[in-house]
């Protein structure tokens, strides 16, 4: 009978942890806002654009009603994703109420949002060899930063925030 050799042993394996579990909350809310912010970004950057060639216009003041209406419709998408998804905000009887806050910090992202594609689409002469339309666009996106700060503070300390 010959010796039995023995046996190398599976390594144990554990779960990986969750993103919860590795990184907090904070961190999984901010990567969530982060996906609703590249979806609705996309939402505001398809409207800006289709209504910009449907009108003609590259700056000066008839960009701000296009721009206005072009972040309404990622504001409101933008509203759903975060109460359920980015927030998962469960509270029940303070809706209108609690939109209407939502409403009121999104408006002075908005001001903030318009303004400063409104100033740079205006007074900044396009850079870097863009054309108006990409300087437009780099405007927009640069907008899009500063709101994205403004936004996720106000929404997670005063819109969406624990009791």
């Amino acid at each position: 009978m010959e010796p039995t050799k023995p046996t190398p042993q599976a390594p144990l394996l554990l779960p990986a942890p969750t993103l919860m579990e590795k990184y907090g909350p904070l961190a999984v809310q901010l990567l969530r806002f982060a996906v609703v912010g590249v979806i609705n970004t996309g939402i505001d950057f398809g409207i800006f654009n289709i209504l910009s060639r449907i009108f003609d216009v590259t700056g000066g003041s008839k960009i701000i009603p296009i721009k206005a209406v072009a972040f309404l419709g990622a504001n409101i998408n933008s509203y759903l994703l975060n109460k359920h998804f980015t927030f998962k905000d469960k509270s029940q009887g303070d809706g209108a109420k609690k939109f209407s806050v939502y409403l009121a910090v999104s408006a002075i992202g908005a001001v903030l949002n318009i303004s400063i594609v409104y100033a740079i689409s205006t007074y900044v002469d396009p850079m870097f060899g863009l054309s108006k339309v990409l300087w437009l666009n780099l405007a927009n996106l640069i907008a899009t930063g500063v709101g994205l700060v403004w936004n996720f503070i106000g929404y997670k300390l005063v819109v969406f925030r624990a009791k």
